[in-house]
């Protein structure tokens, strides 16, 4: 972004008087005063502590301007500051400006799993023929949504944002701060179940991202849910499907998987083989959503084949490691629910291996009562004769381990309170050879991340 001070003001509805700085340049948005950038615009936000305790900082690390919520008294300040009601409305509000002056297409995803897969996977593909912004790692809230539109440059065709949730009218709020072109929905899992009590909830929820679809935009989801299928019947717009049934628009005709790679091909472009650089059958999924997009988008099948085959996916997402003791690590630590873990277990069993299959599982948050029982499920995807060694971590876990305790012998079966995830660690470490393959799954507030360290330290 790049826009005086002057224009940022009038966007947000400034209450000060700001002519003294009004030709200062704001080229970025911060929230965080650590990573700003010169000539950013810092937004104190309130959470854990309150951001304008950062501003002088902000300052020092090169910020331009900030925003200044007019219930905090005013200081001193030698540096441009624009007085708000609300900072992070004031984000907000920039953010919806500064998209409408650049005006690029604006595709939206959401679902319970695989919307950062397919958002990867959507982006690298269009950048094939467009210049393209994408949402940041996982800034998929009220606060990422703001930030990722102001980090789009002047140029901008396209703008792929991710949209996450976990209550109702949330994804409201964000379709109608951009208007999609094209609202994606992959798929409805258990994934926040605690907040809606079922899938059925889950589902409504997830239909909210249709609220700000655009008159003559498409809604892109996946026909193989009933639960997508019988509410799209409310949607006016266009209406694509993808997923496995041939009653889709866009539909998988043959699947060749590797450990590494998924090769495929589909009923729209029937002469094209499409190369996925992951493992994991449940991939085929996002990839038909994001290749919905492309034919939307008119993405000639080449450049498709290409943005599919070099897509760089975002941090902690299923990706292979390798560990200290050459061990090959399939990384997927940065969340889980009931239906993700058991796509990747499923996957994860059919690896081709030399040694023996290690599964480390923490748990899955915000399944509420259901927890229990969610857990437990994982075990028709754990076969000692598959996944010869099963290490769980937390609480809700207790769970799965009671569950395969007649279906594991009991050295080969380990569990973990979290005050134990050091021992755990070092368990694993001991036991792994060359030869061997290890699954990190778990959600984020569990950690794995530093497991996953130590079995990469040299």
């Amino acid at each position: 972004m790049k826009m005086k001070l002057a224009e940022v003001a009038k966007a947000i509805s400034v209450e000060n008087d700001i002519s003294k700085w009004q030709d200062v340049e704001i080229s970025s948005v911060a929230f965080d005063s650590r990573q700003i950038a010169n000539g950013a615009l810092f937004v104190p936000l309130s959470g854990q502590q309150d951001g304008h305790k950062f501003v002088q900082d902000a300052f020092a690390h090169g910020a331009s301007a900030t925003l200044w919520a007019s219930d905090h008294a005013a200081e001193e300040n030698n540096h441009p500051v624009l007085v708000v009601k609300d900072p992070l409305t004031a984000l907000q509000e920039l953010g919806k400006y500064y998209l409408g002056k650049i005006n690029p297409k604006v595709i939206a995803v959401t679902g319970s799993n695989g919307k950062t897969t397919t958002k990867d996977m959507i982006a690298s593909i269009l950048s094939t023929q467009m210049n393209v912004t994408k949402t940041y790692e996982n800034f998929n809230n009220q606060i990422g949504v703001p930030v990722t539109l102001l980090n789009m440059e002047s140029n901008t065709e396209a703008v792929v944002v991710e949209m996450g949730m976990d209550h109702f009218s949330e994804l409201d709020f964000l379709t109608n701060m951009v208007h999609p072109d094209i609202a994606v929905i992959t798929m409805i899992g258990e994934a926040h179940i605690e907040f809606f009590g079922t899938r059925d909830k889950i589902a409504d929820a997830k239909m909210e991202i249709t609220h700000g679809l655009q008159e003559d935009g498409t809604f892109v989801f996946n026909g193989d849910e009933p639960l997508l299928t019988q509410r799209a019947s409310q949607v006016d717009q266009e209406q694509r499907t993808f997923g496995r049934q041939l009653e889709n628009d866009l539909y998988a005709t043959s699947v060749n998987l590797t450990s590494h790679e998924i090769k495929f091909t589909t009923n729209m472009w029937p002469e094209t083989e499409f190369t996925i650089p992951m493992m994991g059958e449940y991939n085929v999924n996002n990839a038909l959503a994001a290749l919905s997009v492309a034919y939307l988008m008119r993405i000639e099948p080449g450049h498709v084949q290409s943005g599919l085959e070099h897509v760089e996916l975002t941090q902690n997402r299923t990706a292979w490691l390798q560990g200290q003791a050459g061990e090959q690590i399939l990384s997927d630590v940065y969340n889980s629910n009931p239906t993700a873990a058991k796509q990747v277990l499923h996957a994860f069993a059919r690896t081709e291996v030399t040694g023996q299959r290690v599964a480390v599982l923490g748990d899955m948050l915000e399944l509420g009562d259901a927890a229990p029982e969610l857990h437990a499920s994982l075990a028709t995807e754990l076969d000692p004769s598959k996944i010869q060694s099963v290490y769980l971590i937390g609480p809700h876990m207790r769970a799965l381990r009671d569950k395969l305790a007649d279906k594991y012998p009991a050295e080969a079966l380990h569990y973990y309170s979290i005050e134990q995830k050091e021992t755990m660690t070092s368990e694993v470490q001991a036991m792994l050879t060359k030869d061997d393959v290890v699954l990190l799954k778990g959600s984020h507030g569990i950690h794995l991340e530093t497991v996953l360290a130590s079995l990469q330290k040299s």
